[in-house]
């Protein structure tokens, strides 16, 4: 493939945290003319840096929405656009009369996407929160404890990624696609309360992994030995997750318990589990992080080490796939996915704030209406 499948996609984007410039990073990776409205302001948000990853291969007007004149440049660029991505609380941008009616009045094609945690409406609609929030409430967090300790799950991931982010991107793509077929617009609802119950769906299809119990207890995912964490002799840890029996037998080989009749017959027995995982626990314990990893190596019995993503960039998968770069701040992950074979792309470097605002009005009273890419 030549050139990269969003070639030619025009989006513009309202700046916003989490999961909004993630999905329209994915658009840009992919891609996408990404324009992203910066809010005027001195120094970095609390909390990010001043140029965010997820900023990458945009192009930045800053603009103050508040300001009659800075809408209606928002609006001059929506005309233009083929997709809109907001993240404000429902509301928000019909007050500031940059809604979807508003941008669509001018551009009925544009596919307006809205992300939100709770939806754009609901007794929650309103009601502020964050990633472990709304996975609690959608039924996912539940599931992600060990029996007798705290439900905990990685930080952003399941959330405002998992059930917002790639939600939105998926939407967006549905949205462009019908627009194309149609010459009618559309707005994306992207909640990620909405996401995270859906991608419940595949755990739901396995057997036991969702039951109405007091605790994830039942889940086999989680509460197996087969299917958690283990920590080692130098603490570093190691993960194991055998499900499929085959691959089970493979793991119990290479622990020299093939012959022990409570490992080799008890994989699905519920009230063993506990006892198997104690067992476990203190063979992983006995040995450092590098000599499990020698061990399962070139191994189908399912064994993985953790990684920090530094220590990810330094493995030898991503020497041959180059799923991680190194970064002038540090290791950065690659856009995904790839097609038709293609290699590794290196990502796009991170605009400084409003870089691109006197270019962008300039070719605004040209009368092109767009920064394109040069």
């Amino acid at each position: 493939m030549t050139e990269r499948p969003l070639t030619g996609i025009r989006i513009l984007e309202v700046e916003g945290i989490g999961p909004g410039p993630f999905a329209a990073m994915m658009l840009a990776d992919l891609g996408a003319e990404v324009i992203v409205v910066h809010r005027p302001r001195t120094g970095p948000a609390a909390g990010l840096k001043d140029r965010p990853v997820t900023d990458r291969g945009k192009r930045s007007i800053i603009l103050d929405l508040k300001s009659d004149n800075d809408r209606t440049v928002f609006l001059q660029l929506a005309a233009c656009a083929d997709g809109l991505i907001e993240g404000f609380r429902p509301g928000v941008m019909e007050r500031l009369g940059l809604g979807p009616a508003d941008c669509q009045a001018d551009n009925p094609r544009l596919v307006y996407g809205r992300m939100t945690g709770w939806g754009q409406d609901g007794p929650l609609a309103q009601q502020a929160g964050h990633d472990l929030n709304y996975i609690s409430l959608a039924g996912a967090l539940w599931s992600s404890a060990l029996p007798g300790e705290r439900p905990t799950a990685s930080p952003t991931l399941v959330g405002d990624i998992g059930g917002g982010a790639l939600y939105l991107v998926a939407g967006m793509l549905s949205g462009l696609l019908a627009a194309g077929r149609t010459g009618q617009g559309t707005v994306v609802d992207a909640a990620i309360y909405d996401g995270v119950a859906h991608m419940q769906n595949l755990l739901m299809s396995i057997d036991g992994a969702v039951d109405d119990g007091p605790s994830a207890q039942a889940n086999p995912l989680v509460g197996a030995h087969w299917s958690r964490t283990y920590e080692c002799a130098d603490g570093r840890f190691v993960s194991v997750q055998c499900l499929e029996p085959k691959f089970y037998h493979l793991f119990l080989e290479k622990m020299a318990l093939s012959t022990d009749a409570d490992f080799a017959t008890h994989q699905f027995e519920r009230t063993a589990w506990p006892r198997l995982s104690e067992r476990l626990s203190a063979l992983f314990r006995a040995q450092p992080s590098l000599h499990w990893t020698t061990l399962f190596a070139g191994s189908d019995a399912c064994v993985a080490p953790v990684l920090s993503p530094r220590e990810a960039y330094a493995h030898p998968h991503n020497a041959a796939r180059g799923t991680w770069h190194m970064r002038e701040d540090g290791p950065q992950a690659a856009p995904a996915p790839r097609f038709g074979g293609q290699a590794s792309q290196a990502p796009a470097k991170v605009r400084a704030r409003g870089q691109d605002t006197a270019a962008i009005l300039a070719a605004i009273a040209s009368g092109d209406g767009w920064l394109s890419e040069t």
